[in-house]
């Protein structure tokens, strides 16, 4: 669920918060879906041990492209996670603009893949699960998270 609605395009007046935050399974890597808006709200993707990769799909436009790229990085160093952010790329009706700037993220924060800027592409990657649970061996900053819930 899209938890955080994006006031400023007056998405409060059209849709509701979610309130279920969804793990899925697949091939053996737990995976967290968010949406676009949500990347700004840490407490949200906040991994509680329980996933692998964050998956963003996003509508973010070229001016915060900085933060896009940023907040990416953040997520996947705080959660300890590969994060994956596929963003739109063109011009929409109302004339706003958007680079795509998609990419994959390793948990230490290094860019795996990236989309050149205004490509529509396909991003591919070798991700280790292996290598994700060695470094949370290795590193296991989740064990000292403050243990507080979303209320």
């Amino acid at each position: 669920d899209k938890r955080h609605l994006f006031r400023m395009a007056d998405e409060h007046h059209h849709y509701e918060a979610g309130d279920r935050r969804v793990v899925f399974e697949w091939r053996g890597w737990r995976i967290l879906p968010l949406v676009c808006y949500d990347l700004r709200f840490p407490v949200w993707s906040r991994n509680l041990n329980d996933y692998d990769l964050a998956l963003y799909v996003a509508n973010w436009p070229a001016p915060r492209s900085l933060h896009w790229q940023s907040l990416l990085v953040a997520r996947a160093i705080e959660n300890q996670a590969y994060v994956a952010g596929c963003n739109r790329v063109g011009t929409d009706g109302n004339g706003h603009h958007y680079r795509g700037d998609s990419r994959i993220i390793s948990p230490q924060g290094e860019i795996v893949a990236t989309a050149d800027p205004h490509q529509a592409t396909r991003l591919d990657a070798e991700l280790s699960l292996t290598a994700l649970q060695e470094y949370r061996e290795k590193f296991p900053a989740w064990r000292d998270a403050d243990p507080f819930t979303l209320g």
